[in-house]
């Protein structure tokens, strides 16, 4: 089978791999290069250099519904499956027309929960116990198209996204592949979503990072888990900025005021939750990496008794 991917993150790159071994991969549309890092050189997306290295063509519309050229060399390579992994764009009805059998859509999340760009974050940030993938056939909406496969996994307590992200990305391309073969050969009947089923999983920020220590220690954990690796939950130590890595949770009740730190070992930094309380494992302060709490106190002094806020 003939098969245009399109695709731009690092969670793309093992579908597009997976695809590449058991199909014919006609073409790779990917976001255009954009600069990077502090020097803000210019980069190419992981699906582009995936691609690269596997000597497939590459196209980089800065707007495909306008991109009146890429639309035609589409229709041109005319593919049976057009398959769409995190690519960042949404695909105009003249595209969704073009392959043969359709354009189908791998989303990190059990649909219809977490439609929207972050659903592995929301995922965690929710407590849920279970995620999952799900392959779909591509409407004019926003991951609202006829569901085709699933496969779930379980969240553990302590995973972060990244984790969650990690285990995703391999997943998914052992359910396109699956799921390629069985539209092709009849095999899969669509499952339409419930418009009003659930939950609009944005894009994070920054500003969402932020710990409420009145809130329970178990949401703060999820709130630490879900922003990890990326904004990372943070606090204030002093007035000096302390992103926070990774977590515990602990049942028992301090009567103290939310943000208190009860103890500093090497165990970690025990604070004083709205409801239960929490042990931060890893920091980063301004200037420094991330370092559990065990390495960091050799150096510097954690004050008991000081509220974080």
């Amino acid at each position: 089978m003939k098969i245009v991917f399109m695709g731009t993150p690092e969670f793309a790159v093992p579908s597009l791999e997976r695809l590449n071994e058991e199909f014919d991969i006609a073409a790779v549309l990917t976001q255009p290069d954009k600069p990077k890092g502090r020097g803000k050189k210019m980069a190419m997306s992981e699906v582009k250099a995936a691609a690269i290295k596997h000597s497939i063509p590459v196209y980089q519309p800065v707007r495909l519904k306008s991109d009146i050229e890429t639309i035609k060399t589409l229709k041109d390579i005319a593919p049976d499956f057009i398959v769409v992994v995190a690519f960042g764009q949404i695909l105009p009805k003249e595209v969704l027309d073009i392959p043969k059998y359709g354009c189908v859509n791998l989303h990190a999340s059990l649909l219809p929960k977490y439609r929207g760009a972050a659903p592995i974050n929301w995922a965690i940030l929710k407590g849920d116990k279970i995620s999952g993938n799900t392959t779909m056939l591509m409407d004019t909406g926003l991951d609202t198209g006829d569901m085709l496969l699933k496969s779930s996994v379980e969240i553990t307590g302590n995973m972060t996204a990244g984790e969650l992200h990690d285990i995703l990305k391999e997943d998914g391309a052992e359910l396109l592949v699956k799921t390629l073969k069985g539209l092709a050969e009849g095999k899969i009947k669509a499952e339409k979503q419930e418009k009003g089923d659930g939950f609009y999983a944005s894009m994070l920020s920054k500003e969402m990072a932020a710990i409420d220590w009145n809130k329970s220690s178990h949401e703060i954990h999820n709130l630490i888990r879900g922003m990890n690796p990326w904004p990372v939950a943070y606090t204030h130590y002093n007035e000096t900025m302390m992103k926070i890595y990774v977590s515990e949770t602990v049942d028992t009740e301090a009567a103290l005021k939310g943000g208190t730190i009860i103890d500093v070992s090497k165990n970690g930094i025990k604070v004083a939750c709205g409801k239960g309380e929490l042990i931060i494992k890893t920091v980063q302060f301004p200037g420094g990496k991330p370092m559990p709490v065990s390495e960091y106190i050799k150096g510097h002094n954690i004050e008991i008794h000081t509220v974080l806020c």
